[in-house]
């Protein structure tokens, strides 16, 4: 489903789409012209990302040119495929730096895989597949896409490890937003081991200090003007010690 000239969804499940695997996040490609790269792969269950791929084939683009593959952040949703995707696509993996080991091992503990399945999310049988991390990513490290450029601002507080993608020199400049903030000023706290709210407050904080068109988050609506305004709307919460309104 292309978005614009730069920017196409082609995955997203039960809060999203519904055009790929149930607990699927939005699999975002950007489209460079002369290179592809895919954000945040889905979760991989049974044979879900060969719908994902199905989808990047009947939007006119081809899998091959992908070159790069970024995950906002090591929950399951959005990280569970990255193994399948990277074998396929034989394309880099790019995460943060200070949770590549437990990418790398697959460790569900540390992505909250064991709670995920106790309340019934995830299927008991699910396993998180080991992934090799070949860029480890810290604040301010920048990835050329063809000619776009796609900077690197840590963001936790949903949980640790979590990237937020500045994507610029297209069509609008883009924030890839993974799990930290949502339409409508919303945010996602879970009771979970490495979910802080005074974490989360200062990442919003940072990433209201940016300029940028379009907010391109894992789940929900998406807006392509003014999705700066959604991220001001969370942190005049914070800033009144309050709590943004959560999307569970």
């Amino acid at each position: 489903m292309k978005l614009t000239s730069d920017i196409h969804v082609v995955g997203g499940g039960y809060y999203g789409f519904d055009i790929s695997g149930r607990l699927d996040c939005h699999v975002y490609i950007i489209n460079s012209g002369s290179e592809l790269a895919i954000v945040d792969p889905g979760c991989g269950i049974n044979k879900d990302f060969d719908t994902v791929l199905s989808n990047i084939r009947d939007d006119g683009l081809d899998p091959k040119n992908i070159r790069k593959i970024f995950v906002t952040h090591y929950h399951c949703d959005h990280v569970g495929a990255a193994a399948e995707a990277r074998t396929i696509l034989d394309a880099e993996m790019c995460a943060a730096k200070s949770v590549a080991t437990q990418i790398r091992n697959g460790d569900e503990k540390a992505a909250s895989l064991d709670v995920g399945k106790a309340v019934g999310f995830y299927p008991e049988d699910f396993k998180l597949k080991p992934c090799e991390v070949d860029v480890e990513l810290s604040e301010g490290d920048i990835v050329q896409i063809g000619s776009l450029t796609m900077e690197t601002f840590e963001t936790p507080g949903h949980c640790e490890g979590h990237l937020s993608f500045l994507l610029s020199g297209g069509e609008r400049k883009y924030l890839f937003g993974g799990d930290m903030v949502f339409w409508g000023g919303k945010i996602l706290l879970q009771n979970i081991h490495d979910c802080k709210i005074d974490v989360y407050a200062d990442s919003i904080f940072k990433i209201e200090e940016l300029d940028f068109d379009a907010l391109l988050p894992g789940h929900l609506q998406i807006s392509l003007n003014n999705g700066k305004s959604h991220v001001s709307q969370a942190a005049d919460y914070f800033r009144k010690l309050g709590i943004p309104p959560n999307i569970v």
